[in-house]
């Protein structure tokens, strides 16, 4: 949703355990020193965490909470509940309470502040916290009692928020849906009354954003397979339910920033708008996709016109991750800050609805809880704001490189059969030894060498496609 809940990094079914793209991948974890587990002492004091655990006195565990996520998850941060109150909406969003495991100074807290947030690599994820927690204790799982904060959205006909409160309580999830699962209810009318409220909501929400002049970036999820011999990027486009769920995130992230920006104390994630240069890279790039952006519209409209079942616009929709670039995070104790905007929302946001995720999520949601209940803001969040932005983005930039790296990885690997071929390509943009190319068929971005001029059609000859180093390399005929 909008700019970033999580890099997308394509997923890979190696051929076999001795696949050299497979082990392509593990090289690149074990270049970036990515973690491979927890310490003992991490470990026993999660463990110690979780055994004094003492639940919180409100219990909300008569709410029939529901989680959607992809099939398969097991780190549950978010589970809803939607009714109707006359003629508009009330929104319930459970959020699993981390800082009720994570106890301040801990060496698990000491771990999560080293890794920042989750990392996801095309053949699998290093947590944040350790299992006892993410996957267990803290998460949301079905037919499981667990804190939460839990907040509450009433709304008005057009989809705005009208009143919200947070509270910490007990919850239970009654049933975890996978994406899927939940469409085919929903379209064949079979969906309960609180899921047959999202298309409603989404589309309120959607307008919403519309009109505010936001964008939303539904990147499509990626998986590398080997077949006849070669391997195949295939995209899958984000169903329905999927941005409706998204909006639920991103109305959440919203409020925490307005609560936070009246309390004067907080950490909002703020992000710039594009600049012209990479607004006119990325129009050529999509024109070199079979899908131009006309002159008089807006990128976020651009995004929302896009055609999901056309694997050209998925490509599209990709490549627009460009137009996301530069957001970081801005603290602000007593004195409010100049800059409040994240541009793709188009509105003031924060990031508050991943806490078993991302690391700054724990401290929006705490200190968000205290100035709705009239309290000061905890010591040990404050104390901790400061530090923050240099934390996510020192491990947002170890996500970026292992993305990168994996991408590069994958690419050559979809190219490696293809050595002395020729392609169409248009040059997105102009380097000093020549350019960088946007192939559609398939879908590469790639530098050539030569004397290349951007926006100009090309002829473009690969002389190298290296798995174990990730080169691509094409020249100019």
């Amino acid at each position: 949703m909008h700019e970033e809940e999580r890099l997308v990094v394509p997923r890979v079914r190696p051929r076999d355990v001795g696949d050299e793209l497979a082990s392509a991948l593990v090289r690149v974890r074990e270049e970036l020193d990515l973690p491979t587990g927890f310490s003992e002492e991490v470990e026993e004091v999660a463990l110690a965490s979780v055994a004094a655990f003492e639940p919180p006195e409100l219990d909300l565990t008569e709410i029939p909470f529901a989680t959607i996520d992809p099939e398969g998850a097991t780190d549950l941060d978010q589970a809803l509940y939607l009714e109707r109150t006359g003629d508009t909406l009330r929104v319930m969003y459970a959020i699993a309470e981390v800082p009720a495991f994570v106890l301040p100074g801990s060496a698990v807290d000491a771990e999560a502040r080293k890794r920042g947030q989750t990392i996801y690599a095309p053949d699998g994820r290093i947590p944040l916290h350790p299992t006892v927690i993410s996957e267990d204790a803290a998460s949301l799982l079905a037919g499981c009692t667990r804190p939460a904060f839990v907040w509450t959205f009433d709304l008005d006909a057009t989809g705005t928020v009208t009143a919200t409160t947070l509270v910490r309580a007990q919850v239970r999830n009654r049933r975890q849906y996978d994406y899927e699962e939940v469409q085919r209810l929903l379209d064949n009318d079979l969906a309960d009354e609180s899921l047959s409220l999202l298309p409603e909501f989404g589309r309120l929400r959607a307008e919403l954003e519309r009109n505010r002049g936001g964008a939303s970036l539904n990147r499509p999820d990626e998986e590398v397979e080997f077949v006849d011999g070669h391997y195949v990027v295939e995209r899958r486009s984000s169903l329905p339910v999927e941005q409706y769920n998204a909006h639920v995130s991103l109305m959440t992230g919203m409020e925490a920033a307005r609560i936070m920006l009246e309390g004067k104390v907080g950490i909002l994630r703020t992000m710039p708008a594009p600049d012209e240069e990479t607004l006119a890279k990325f129009r050529r790039q999509v024109a070199s996709l079979g899908c131009p952006w006309p002159e008089n519209q807006n990128y976020g409209e651009y995004l929302r016109a896009l055609d999901h079942s056309d694997p050209r616009a998925l490509a599209a929709i990709h490549a627009a991750a460009s137009l996301f670039r530069g957001a970081g995070y801005t603290v602000f104790d007593g004195e409010l800050p100049e800059e409040t905007t994240q541009a793709a929302v188009a509105a003031p946001y924060a990031h508050a609805t991943a806490p078993l995720r991302r690391l700054v999520d724990r401290f929006v949601l705490v200190a968000c809880e205290a100035i709705i209940a009239g309290r000061d803001v905890p010591k040990w969040v404050r104390d901790a704001l400061p530090e923050l932005p240099k934390i996510m983005a020192r491990t947002s930039s170890l996500a970026s490189q292992l993305e990168r790296s994996s991408v590069d990885a994958i690419e050559a690997a979809v190219l490696s059969t293809r050595v002395g071929d020729e392609f169409d390509a248009t040059v997105v943009s102009e380097r000093a030894d020549g350019g960088i190319i946007q192939i559609a068929d398939p879908v590469i971005t790639a530098k050539i060498v030569g004397d290349v001029s951007a926006g100009s059609t090309v002829r473009a000859r690969l002389v190298a496609a290296e798995i174990a180093t990730g080169t691509i390399e094409f020249v100019l005929v």
